[in-house]
């Protein structure tokens, strides 16, 4: 799939639609890279502030946008906000969603573009208890498998599509963005992110024991280890708006910060995590530390560069989706989207402009051992 969009010269008309959502302090070039000229933009998260989103936070507390000439707003969602909706309707200038979600919103019309895929990896998981007889993907049907649904699901059926199982056979239940449904026995096999409910399981009291629950009293299905694996959290910029010179400009600048951020939070995740806990994030300090850590794990290493798109990974995604079939025979898309839906032009053109300045492969990255406490404290 050619993952190169061709740009064109922004008609006047076009310049002036995007240059009220680029608000701009006496910045001739649009970048604001330069003097005290800022641009002002908007960032639409897909959840809460947490460690899932340390890069984006460390890139304000550090001063990296405003490095690049940019003050930024980073606005949370509780779920009350789909993200690409927001950046379609013109809310937001970017922002941040799973692959799959995006898919189903572009075949409804939505012109969105990923120009950065921060996630290399999946982080889903479902998880079973060890006793169970639900090892993996192949053993769904039949079962009560736990989803919070708003398009996390996708990876559910796509990776029962790969087995050849029928997503019909399956009672999906679904999760608040806790485990409680499963510790109660009400769900079979829970759905989980690596960084957040298998974290909240480990800091859970066993009532048999007395004792935190333990990696061996569950199965843990890996969608990563799956045909069934999908792309997470990327950036997303307007498709219409990319053609505009400026709107260029502060994609490349915003990605520079942004790499510098979670480059930060790559080489000392104690201070992402104290990051985020000072953003907002309701999380205790253990349990935002072990996500801090299990996001750098989804992210590094990065061999092509940070945020550079695979192109069998987007593939693999997008055949995943053409494939995936829910528990009422719905299908998330029916044909493959167009070539505008992603792109490497912007952020190769911020790696390359970073230079030495900052390691954005991190071949030598190393996750650090983090000591889960009761609750998360």
């Amino acid at each position: 799939m050619n993952n190169r969009i061709r740009r064109v010269l922004a008609t006047g008309a076009v310049a002036v639609a995007v240059a009220p959502m680029l608000a701009s302090c006496s910045d001739d070039d649009g970048g604001g890279a330069s003097g005290s000229d800022t641009t002002q933009v908007r960032l639409q998260l897909q959840w809460l502030p947490q460690a899932q989103f340390a890069g984006y936070y460390a890139a304000v507390e550090q001063g990296f946008f405003e490095e690049e000439g940019l003050e930024v707003e980073i606005i949370p969602s509780g779920g009350d906000i789909v993200p690409q909706d927001a950046l379609a309707a013109g809310d937001v200038d970017f922002a941040i969603a799973w692959v799959p979600k995006v898919l189903g919103s572009i075949e409804q019309g939505a012109e969105l573009t990923n120009v950065a895929q921060i996630f290399q990896r999946s982080g889903t998981l479902q998880v079973s208890w060890a006793d169970s007889d639900i090892e993996s993907v192949a053993d769904f049907e039949g079962q009560r498998i736990g989803s919070w649904g708003f398009g996390n699901e996708w990876e559910i059926f796509a990776a029962m599509a790969a087995e050849g199982l029928d997503s019909t056979s399956v009672e999906i239940v679904t999760q608040d963005f806790n485990m409680n449904a499963f510790l109660q026995g009400d769900i079979d096999a829970a759905q989980a992110m690596t960084y957040n409910e298998y974290a909240q399981l480990l800091e859970t009291v066993d009532p048999d024991t007395g004792d935190l629950y333990q990696p061996e009293d569950f199965n843990v299905i890996s969608y990563e280890d799956t045909e069934g694996a999908m792309l997470q959290d990327a950036i997303w910029a307007d498709t219409e708006r990319l053609e505009d010179e400026d709107y260029q400009e502060t994609t490349v600048a915003f990605l520079k910060a942004v790499i510098k951020g979670w480059a930060f939070v790559r080489d000392d995740p104690q201070q992402g995590a104290d990051i985020t806990l000072a953003a907002g994030s309701s999380w205790g300090p253990s349990h935002e530390l072990w996500m801090a850590n299990e996001t750098n794990k989804l992210i590094w290493p990065a061999e092509n560069g940070i945020g550079v798109i695979d192109e069998a990974a987007w593939n693999q995604t997008v055949e995943g989706a053409l494939a995936a079939v829910n528990e009422q025979g719905q299908r998330l898309i029916t044909e493959e989207p167009s070539d505008s839906a992603y792109t490497n032009e912007y952020v190769e053109q911020a790696i390359e402009e970073l230079g030495d300045e900052v390691d954005t492969v991190g071949a030598d990255f190393e996750p650090i051992e983090v000591t889960l406490n009761e609750g998360g404290n």
